[in-house]
């Protein structure tokens, strides 16, 4: 025990360091806060102030950091944006038809700079070459379509 007391701010030290390394196996931040309370042990040991006053210092911070800075790590981390892959990311958006579209002949649209084959969501219309359609849905390679109502002063 003497040994310890002797060496306080290297026991602490090494213990930080092990839960900072077990951390890195775990990703959970339970061993990173109680990281930090060794690290404040170790500044306090290093003051000089007593063994106990240094457990109660590391214990004291690592509840603190596991209250309340954890719970807003994890909320960050695991939020994000939301992210459009692949051809879901052109659902509702717009393109403009290079090929006339019509419900018994696929026509073209460019959006998103690709060329796209293209049948109108509805398959009464017909939709003329220049105008803007929105996508509603894309089926493996053909984007279904939707003009848009244009504002014509």
């Amino acid at each position: 025990m003497d040994w310890i007391r002797d060496h306080l701010w290297e026991t602490w030290l090494a213990l930080s360091i092990m839960l900072g390394v077990a951390e890195m196996f775990s990703l959970d931040l339970i061993l990173a806060m109680l990281a930090a309370g060794a690290v404040v042990g170790m500044i306090t040991a290093l003051v000089g102030l007593p063994l106990e006053l240094t457990l109660l210092a590391a214990v004291a911070t690592s509840v603190a950091m596991l209250a309340l800075v954890r719970p807003s790590f994890v909320k960050r981390l695991h939020s994000g944006p939301e992210l459009a892959l692949g051809h879901g990311k052109l659902v509702g958006t717009r393109g403009m038809v290079t090929e006339e579209i019509t419900g018994l002949a696929p026509g073209r649209i460019k959006a998103g700079g690709e060329v796209w084959t293209a049948l109108p969501y509805d398959e009464n219309l017909r939709i003329a070459p220049g105008e803007t359609v929105e996508i509603l849905q894309i089926k493996g390679a053909t984007a279904y379509v939707h003009p848009v109502a244009t504002l014509e002063p």
